[in-house]
């Protein structure tokens, strides 16, 4: 069998499982491509699209004894029990491996904190905030920072900040620990312990957040992949803004002038709107759409505290 045919046949298996995807994959094909290749300690970059012989080529350069072209029955047979163990622990594949990637940059998980996924990460990497930031925004908080991952591409995105990474769990607060020490971020990132904005006296110039939004409806009929992560990290009350009612009263006297919020709340906009009619908000476009992450401005929350 070779590499090809082993990627196909083991997303035949994810496919006939009828798993749950979007913790990292979205098809079964693509998860079994990430298993594959990882179990295989090859690149998940590999080129899949070259014929066998440039694969083999490409493969030779990195791991001279793998043949790709008629796989060793050992690897065939590793790469089986990891789809297997997919399939019988419906663990999402990055708790199986303890990797995630994103923006094509690798992180540790485990089930101490959820699968990185937010939206926010793409915004990071392609600017669609900066038009709001100024050469003064130093001081960055990544309100619960889950596996940290946000606070990492945040440092890596813009050199002359100091990230403040907080979450109520030190479960997740040590998967982010290893990651902060990971890319080497130790000197400005900083990981604190605590409950939203509770016990934080420090002003922010930016603030991303991807809380526990989850509505009560919603969690109800989550899938297994997703029951495996930390319930903390996702439900957010009957209509999944219990962790956003409770931050938005102290947000304004956290953040610096001319300071922003960036917050996602994934599928629950009609909740959001329903909860803040007159808050006025700009929305953020995604590869999911414009209703996943919104931003908030400071003078925006103080004219909705008036109003409220």
């Amino acid at each position: 069998m070779d590499l090809k045919q082993l990627i196909q046949t083991s997303a035949d298996q994810l496919e006939q499982a009828q798993l749950a995807y979007g913790q990292g994959t979205l098809t079964a094909l693509d998860e079994a491509t990430w298993l594959v290749l990882w179990q295989l300690k090859l690149p998940l970059d590999l080129d899949l699209t070259e014929d066998l012989k440039q694969l083999q080529l490409q493969v030779l350069a990195l791991q001279p004894q793998l043949d790709v072209t008629n796989l060793a029955l050992a690897n065939i047979q590793a790469c089986q029990a990891l789809i297997a163990q997919r399939i019988q622990t419906r663990k999402p594949a990055a708790y199986l491996t303890q990797e995630a990637w994103l923006q094509g940059i690798s992180f540790y998980v485990d089930e101490r904190s959820i699968v990185p996924r937010s939206f926010i990460a793409e915004l990071i990497a392609d600017g669609a905030f900066d038009g709001w930031l100024s050469e003064s925004s130093h001081a960055f908080l990544d309100l619960c920072t889950g596996n940290g991952s946000l606070a990492v591409l945040c440092a890596m995105a813009y050199p002359d900040i100091q990230v403040t990474a907080v979450d109520i769990s030190k479960d997740a607060l040590a998967v982010a620990q290893v990651n902060v020490e990971k890319h080497q971020l130790t000197d400005r990132i900083q990981l604190l312990e605590g409950d939203g904005l509770k016990n934080l006296t420090q002003k922010f110039d930016c603030i991303i957040c991807n809380p526990p939004y989850v509505c009560e409806a919603s969690m109800q009929k989550l899938p297994e992949e997703f029951l495996a992560e930390p319930s903390l990290a996702l439900a957010g009350g009957s209509d999944g803004m219990d962790f956003i009612q409770a931050m938005f009263i102290d947000l304004p006297d956290r953040m610096n002038d001319r300071a922003i919020l960036v917050l996602e709340i994934g599928n629950e906009r009609e909740h959001f709107e329903a909860a803040f009619p007159r808050l006025e908000a700009v929305w953020l476009d995604t590869s999911a759409g414009e209703d996943q992450v919104l931003l908030l401005t400071k003078e925006a929350l103080l004219k909705f505290k008036t109003l409220s």
